[in-house]
C-alpha cells in the first residue's frame, strides 16, 4: 500500500523532529535536518511510500544525515537554551529544575561520540529495539549492545561528576 507523501509529513513531522532535536542536542540543526531529509524523500517517495515502514526509512536517513561528514562541526556545537530536549522528556513538577536537569542531560549526551549518541537516543527517546537501531546505524545487534553499554558507563561517570541535579 502506497503511503501519501503529505499525509505522512503531516502525521510523522513531530516525531521526526523530536527524534531529530534529540539526536542533534539542537533544536535548529534538527529542523535543518529534518527539512533537507524530507526534500530529498521527496523525490523518491514512490519507492519509499511504497515500504513497509516509511517512517524507519526516513529515520535511518535523518540519523545518517546527522552522522555525515558535512554535520560533524555543527553537531559538536551544543545550545545552552532551553529548545530540544523540554519536547521530548516527562513532566518535572518545578519549571527551574525541569529547565536545569534538561540543560544538564543535554550536556552529557552531546559529550557521547556520535554513534553512541545516536544508539541512547534511539534506545531510550525513540525506544527502538536492538533490532531497529542496527537497521538504522547499518552495524549489527552486537554493536548496537557494545555502543550503548559504552554510552551509559560514560554517562554514569560523567553524572557522578556533575552537580546534584541530576543525582
Amino acid at each position: 500500500m502506497q503511503v501519501d507523501y503529505d499525509q505522512f509529513v503531516t502525521d510523522r513531522l513531530d516525531q521526526l523532529l523530536r527524534y531529530a532535536t534529540a539526536l542533534t542536542c539542537d533544536k535548529h540543526l534538527a529542523q535543518d535536518i529534518v527539512q533537507d531529509v524530507l526534500l530529498r524523500a521527496r523525490q523518491k517517495w514512490a519507492r519509499i511510500g511504497a515500504l513497509e515502514v516509511p517512517y524507519l526509512y526516513l529515520k535511518r536517513m535523518v540519523t545518517n544525515d546527522y552522522l555525515s561528514w558535512r554535520r560533524r562541526r555543527a553537531a559538536r556545537e551544543v545550545l545552552t537554551g532551553h529548545g530540544g530536549f523540554d519536547e521530548v522528556g516527562p513532566v518535572v513538577a518545578d519549571h527551574a529544575e525541569r529547565h536545569a536537569e534538561r540543560d544538564a542531560m543535554r550536556a552529557l549526551i552531546a559529550a557521547l561520540p556520535r554513534k553512541q549518541r545516536a544508539a541512547v537516543v534511539l534506545r531510550y527517546y525513540e525506544d527502538s529495539s536492538d533490532e531497529e537501531i542496527a537497521s538504522v546505524l547499518k552495524c549489527s545487534v552486537g554493536t548496537v549492545r557494545s555502543n550503548i553499554s559504552r554510552a551509559l558507563a560514560k554517562l554514569r561517570v560523567q553524572r557522578s561528576e556533575q552537580p546534584e541535579v541530576l543525582r
